[in-house]
């Protein structure tokens, strides 16, 4: 299992301040997350600006021009937001017991290592 998945609320912690024109404190949720590479897209964090070619559609509107989208962001360098303080923590893991249609079966779980909440 994994420690940030798609949808978590994440904060970055590394990086220039919001001062200096960077990221860190910055939060947002994920949106893609890049295994192989081990980076994470973060919604409104470490924005680029991409120069794409212009063309047409079908319809003869113009496409392409200068486009601003998140590139991705190394894990290292964001941790998941607590859920009760709203400020960055750890992921533990733990084995919990659920009981579905009288059957009981043991599910491991993430929880925040300040507050003990699961995610």
């Amino acid at each position: 299992m994994a420690n940030i998945k798609k949808g978590d609320l994440v904060e970055v912690i590394t990086g220039a301040t919001q001062e200096r024109g960077g990221d860190r404190g910055k939060q947002g949720k994920v949106i893609e997350v890049l295994r192989d590479q081990e980076r994470v897209v973060v919604e409104g964090v470490n924005f680029v600006t991409k120069h794409v070619r212009v063309g047409q559609t079908q319809r003869g509107s113009k496409t392409g021009g200068i486009e601003q989208h998140e590139a991705p962001i190394h894990v290292s360098n964001v941790a998941i937001v607590d859920p009760k303080t709203k400020k960055p923590t750890r992921v533990g893991f733990r084995n919990e017991e659920v009981e579905k249609d009288g059957v009981k079966k043991t599910v491991r779980v993430r929880y925040a290592k300040k507050s003990g909440e699961k995610l």
